[in-house]
């Protein structure tokens, strides 16, 4: 009887570890520095070493491990071949055949957002669904699509890249992408602050915001505080993510968006300005989404490469 996994998450920065027992507790978790030099060549081997130590620590036998789930940026398809993660530095090859070589453990692999809400499914904010977007809402826009239960990743593992969706053929500024109009342009903490910074120039309506340095927190701040200016912000954010989920309703159809990342910290006053504008534009068959906020934050990626082991 197998009776424990790791999960582990790749960051820029750091790799986020966890080791759980079968039923998903976790025991252990850690960090090691992502060290992206020489192509990121050094990253895989510096997880097997650091996941051999915790064994050693713990005296626990390969005998007793199922093996071990990874998250990683970029696109990661079903068979655990990344085409390309540029910030790691990596190019095109399987992650999990060089994983298991390296720690002598069955390895399977995602995209790092599509294992996130794998997590928030399983033990988060996405408990009790089984087909649910997981929305993240952080310097970018990022999402994880689960229908019946499983990762939907697409051919090459770039499914769920919903910050990517068209969403203003108006726009003049490029999205990191390279493409103009995207709806993290708009929905992302950086968004927000881009949508604030324009109606600022705009006009000279009186506001709090004038009086410091705007961010997504300061916006919402402002806000609950009842500032006008905010909430015509709040109200144009909300009309560009509530029409881009709706978009992506009229695809997956799910039961739930999970809402996560640093905006989400704004708390259930995000969704009275993005329920509303989704109802409006979504078809009848999805307009009854439940909207949810994530609770794992910087675990979900270790809960969720977790189950892709004791899936």
């Amino acid at each position: 009887m197998k009776k424990y996994c790791f999960g582990v998450d790749v960051g820029g920065t750091t790799v986020k570890i966890g080791l759980f027992d079968k039923t998903g507790l976790v025991l252990d978790k850690w960090e090691i520095a992502t060290r992206t030099q020489d192509g990121g060549k050094w990253i895989l081997p510096d997880i097997a070493q650091s996941l051999q130590q915790k064994l050693d620590e713990k005296g626990i036998a390969k005998e007793d491990m199922a093996g071990v789930g990874i998250g990683a940026p970029g696109p990661i398809d079903k068979d655990g071949v990344v085409h390309e993660a540029v910030n790691l530095g990596w190019g095109v090859f399987s992650i999990k055949d060089t994983l298991e070589e390296l720690c002598a453990l069955p390895v399977r692999a995602g995209n790092d957002a599509n294992v996130a809400a794998l997590g928030e499914m399983w033990k988060g904010g996405g408990q009790g669904y089984r087909n649910l977007v997981l929305v993240t809402l952080g310097t970018g826009v990022g999402g994880g699509i689960i229908i019946n239960g499983e990762i939907l990743s697409g051919a090459s593992g770039a499914g769920g890249e919903i910050g990517h969706i068209h969403i203003q053929d108006e726009e003049e500024d490029a999205c990191g992408c390279g493409n103009h109009g995207c709806l993290e342009q708009y929905a992302s903490a950086t968004g927000i602050v881009r949508l604030a910074n324009r109606r600022l120039r705009r006009t000279e309506e009186d506001s709090v915001l004038r009086q410091g340095e705007v961010s997504a927190k300061s916006v919402f701040d402002a806000v609950k505080a009842g500032d006008n200016l905010a909430v015509q912000i709040a109200e144009e954010f909300g009309e560009y993510l509530g029409k881009g989920l709706a978009a992506i309703a009229g695809v997956v159809n799910p039961e739930a968006f999970v809402i996560g990342g640093g905006v989400s910290k704004a708390g259930d006053i995000l969704f009275s300005y993005i329920e509303k504008n989704y109802r409006k534009y979504v078809f009848h068959g999805s307009r009854d989404v439940k909207f949810e906020l994530a609770t794992l934050g910087n675990d979900a990626g270790i809960y969720g490469a977790a189950k892709l082991i004791l899936a």
